[in-house]
């Protein structure tokens, strides 16, 4: 797939990993450990930005929990329909965009954010588009939290490949996500595994 495919995949994406599906989903374990990263680096008057929010099941779990500065990406349009129903609190608070992040980051200012985070989405950027790493480290001034999956084994992928197929559908690209913010500048301060996937949080200078 090219990069303009994976991302109108993910526009439309409808049924199963859509933004009604998470929603119903709701807050979860990662959704815990992002609090308690970006509660402890930065503190809960921070400014945090989602990247691919969804429906707002993580941001949520920070708006429950004293967060009030709380903003989000999403390119499926869907995603805030379904939060206005699902979490209407978190709607009429938050503010949001929509967009691929590739279109939208470069419009913020540099360190614009204390906290960027994002679950399962950067795992999804295709390989002509992580350009767009720099773009999440610049506009990110602290703290920087990544819940992805980085594969079976050690060198990461599914039996040593770059990339594997959900559903046999859409892709998921493997990477070593330490590397990957380690040489943006970013100092690993957390690294935590789930069944599903790793979280990691980077300090920022």
């Amino acid at each position: 797939m090219n990069p303009d495919e994976v991302r109108e995949d993910w526009a439309e994406r409808e049924g199963k990993f859509s933004p009604r599906y998470y929603a119903e989903k709701g807050p979860d374990e990662v959704s815990e450990a992002i609090r308690s990263a970006v509660e402890f680096y930065v503190g809960t008057d921070g400014r945090v930005l989602e990247l691919g929010c969804g429906s707002g099941r993580h941001l949520e779990h920070l708006r429950r929990n004293g967060f009030d500065r709380l903003v989000g990406i999403d390119i499926n349009d869907e995603s805030f329909e379904v939060m206005d129903e699902s979490f209407s609190a978190l709607a009429e608070t938050g503010e949001f965009h929509t967009g691929a992040i590739e279109d939208l980051l470069p419009e913020f200012d540099d360190d614009e954010f204390d906290a960027v985070y994002s679950v399962e989405t950067l795992q999804h950027v295709h390989p002509d588009d992580t350009w767009v790493f720099e773009e999440v480290v610049r506009v990110c001034g602290d703290l920087l939290v990544v819940a992805e999956n980085e594969g079976n084994g050690a060198d990461r992928g599914r039996e040593g490949a770059e990339v594997s197929y959900v559903d046999d559908e859409f892709p998921l690209y493997h990477r070593n996500w330490r590397n990957v913010f380690s040489e943006l500048g970013g100092v690993q301060v957390v690294k935590e595994p789930t069944e599903r996937d790793t979280i990691r949080a980077f300090k920022l200078a």
